[in-house]
């Protein structure tokens, strides 16, 4: 059994999904310390000429050591009204904004408290329109107690697992001997991010990869399922 983790991030990039689909189980690592300036409460949406952050603020004052789980929204900025904006200028002219707009639109309708809670409900909404049913769980609720590669490694004893699927980016810091010392199987995601149909295409402005998945969606529609299962990295 194949498993993967990653912190549960802000509208998430296609690679993201392609780690969840080529997985039989995904751990949301919610109990890691939250990261400033990575992609756990901000992601890309295409532009014209180029894309844009879209970033949810969050309160970090006096709260340096905290994990993802207690990661609080700073709602003194009205940034739900300026996301919603930004999708909606972007990209109410692409093929499928009708199809997945009201999503976003309740998303951005309701008041978030948790960056954790909001990312998951998206991850969720998304996971359900790719039609990919890979079982989730919370690290929260396996309750590990190593960190690093031990905490990876008691994750996939704990659900069973004898394959781990790490992003290309483990191979800076995973120990790699720990995992066959377990009897794990450590496999790397080799992504090589797919093109699909995307708005604003001109010979000076090419096609933008690393864009979040609301802009395959909105570009895509169904057909999103079959772009995200094309890449072969295994």
């Amino acid at each position: 059994m194949i498993i993967s983790v990653h912190q549960p991030q802000y509208l998430a990039w296609l690679g993201y999904f392609d780690k969840i689909n080529k997985s039989n189980c995904f751990v949301f690592l919610d109990t890691v310390q939250y990261k400033t300036r990575e992609f756990q409460n901000r992601n890309k949406i295409r532009t014209k000429d180029s894309w844009i952050w879209l970033t949810v603020p969050v309160k970090t004052k006096g709260c340096s050591r905290q994990s993802i789980a207690q990661v609080l929204i700073d709602n003194e900025v009205d940034w739900a009204e300026e996301h919603k904006k930004s999708i909606c200028s972007w990209y109410s002219h692409a093929p499928y904004f009708k199809r997945y707009f009201p999503f976003f639109e309740s998303v951005y309708g309701k008041k978030w408290e948790m960056l954790c809670e909001l990312n998951i409900h998206i991850i969720k909404y998304v996971l359900e329109e790719l039609e990919i049913a890979t079982p989730l769980y919370f690290e929260s609720q396996i309750h590990t107690e190593h960190k690093s590669t031990r905490r990876i490694i008691e994750i996939c004893q704990k659900l069973n697992a004898d394959s781990y699927l790490s992003g290309a980016g483990g191979k800076n810091y995973l120990e790699e001997e720990e995992f066959e010392k377990a009897g794990i199987k450590l496999v790397y995601q080799n992504y090589e991010h797919p093109e699909y149909s995307q708005q604003f295409l001109t010979q000076k402005h090419p096609f933008e990869p690393y864009m979040s998945i609301v802009d395959l969606l909105f570009n895509e529609g169904p057909k999103s399922k079959d772009v995200i299962r094309e890449t072969r990295n295994l």
